[in-house]
């Protein structure tokens, strides 16, 4: 029924890939993975395979790889992603020395992969439970390693009619997961090779912090005075209370990472309602049409675009500053005195530890309850979950009225993250080398 339904797949793939440019980049990029391995794989190395789904997974897995590198540089790395969304953006990554699409899982597939590649070991980040290559690795021997998996009651291993796919997870050598929860629900099906880490995406985000660049665009708009009236003059009192507090003598700045409309809606409203607030909106989708959308509900506001600031057009007198580009989004929430992640409005939240790292508070919204990280954010402080504008209202008029509430939640975050570290090295400790 398996490979029934990955050929299945495969046809719907190949048939939406004459309509989508993303569909059509997959299924160019798995075709052509094989003759990509033939040409650079060198036949006397010794590979480690690291396979991640997509961006986040690979971000999850890249400490992995790069402690690999450092420690163990007898390997080499082959990394591996199904989407395009990873693929497109980290094919030059320099910790691997190959990078390539995955070919979907039919049988054929897996044999010619494994046999131009034949790994000396396999880690599968998260989410990758691949039937075929799974049992070729376990009948040729290969230990296979999931890294930072986490498991939840209704996934199809652990419901009565799942339980024959559910073999696939006896062909890991060795589970590192997030929880107890994940270690509980194994055991209840016979598997007890797990060990909870925790999360190797809290080591990547300490990383990044360490790496985090200073944005001289930023700081020139952070320094400039506010344009608007100052509104609340309790608003500098949280500022200075705030773990970070922006730039010396800077005005209070919101920064909201990763935003889609209804996350926009709220927030705007709510400053534009309340100035005295310097406010950073770097939206999730960076299209002409939503930074126009983000443009007319800034009405009254002066704002504007990071890449106009590039070409010199003056920040001097804006209050608001929109980031219209990628890769500035890790360094910027440094420089935030309150942060917001977008998504919860839609399917899910983005990635609420980038900005707990720097000893913010975060808010969301209600859309979080498969992220153990938003979970446990709300409950130690550091995340605050908001329903509607209201909500988001009561939170930030709490921060301009109780200055030590904005420090205690930013407090709490960051102690959270710095609590989390640690998974990458267990994993590396454990697994024989």
């Amino acid at each position: 029924m398996y490979n029934l339904i990955i050929y299945l797949y495969q046809l719907g793939v190949a048939i939406a890939s004459l309509f989508n440019e993303k569909v059509r980049k997959m299924w160019r990029g798995e075709r052509d993975a094989v003759r990509v391995l033939r040409e650079q794989v060198d036949p006397q190395a010794k590979y480690v395979w690291f396979h991640a789904a997509s961006l986040g997974e690979f971000e999850q897995g890249r400490p992995l790889m790069e402690q690999l590198r450092r420690e163990h540089p007898e390997y080499k790395i082959l990394l591996t992603f199904f989407s395009p969304s990873g693929y497109e953006v980290r094919k030059n990554y320099e910790g691997a020395d190959i990078i390539c699409y995955l070919p979907l899982d039919t049988i054929t597939n897996a044999r010619r992969f494994l046999r131009t590649v034949r790994p000396v070991m396999a880690f599968f980040i998260k989410y990758e439970f691949w039937y075929n290559y799974l049992h070729i690795l376990k009948h040729r021997g290969v230990p296979v390693y999931s890294v930072s998996s986490i498991f939840r009651p209704s996934q199809v291993f652990f419901r009565w009619y799942g339980r024959q796919y559910g073999r696939v997870l006896k062909c890991f050598t060795h589970f590192y997961v997030q929880n107890d929860v994940s270690r509980e629900l194994l055991a209840s099906i016979g598997i007890t090779d797990v060990t909870v880490v925790g999360d190797t995406r809290f080591d990547r985000v300490l990383q990044i912090k360490e790496q985090a660049r200073q944005l001289p665009i930023v700081e020139e708009f952070l320094a400039a005075p506010l344009s608007s009236p100052k509104g609340d003059t309790n608003v500098q009192g949280a500022a200075k209370a705030s773990p970070r507090g922006g730039l010396e003598g800077a005005a209070p700045c919101f920064v909201a990472g990763s935003s889609w409309p209804p996350d926009e809606e709220i927030f705007i409203r709510y400053f534009k309602e309340h100035p005295g607030w310097k406010l950073v909106i770097a939206p999730h989708v960076i299209g002409e049409d939503h930074l126009q959308q983000i443009e007319k509900a800034l009405s009254g506001l002066s704002y504007v675009r990071y890449t106009d600031a590039e070409k010199e057009y003056s920040v001097s007198d804006a209050d608001v500053l929109i980031v219209n580009c990628f890769g500035k989004l890790s360094s910027i929430y440094r420089y935030a005195d309150v942060t917001y992640v977008g998504g919860g409005f839609g399917v899910s939240i983005h990635n609420t530890v980038e900005a707990a790292v720097w000893g913010v508070p975060v808010i969301f919204g209600p859309n979080n309850q498969k992220f153990q990280e938003a979970q446990e954010l709300k409950a130690c402080g550091g995340g605050i979950e908001i329903m509607n504008y209201d909500d988001f209202a009561r939170c930030m008029d709490a921060f301009i009225k109780q200055p030590d509430e904005l420090q205690r939640r930013g407090k709490a975050a960051g102690d959270y993250v710095m609590s989390k570290a640690g998974a990458t090295a267990k994993v590396l400790n454990d697994v024989n080398l």
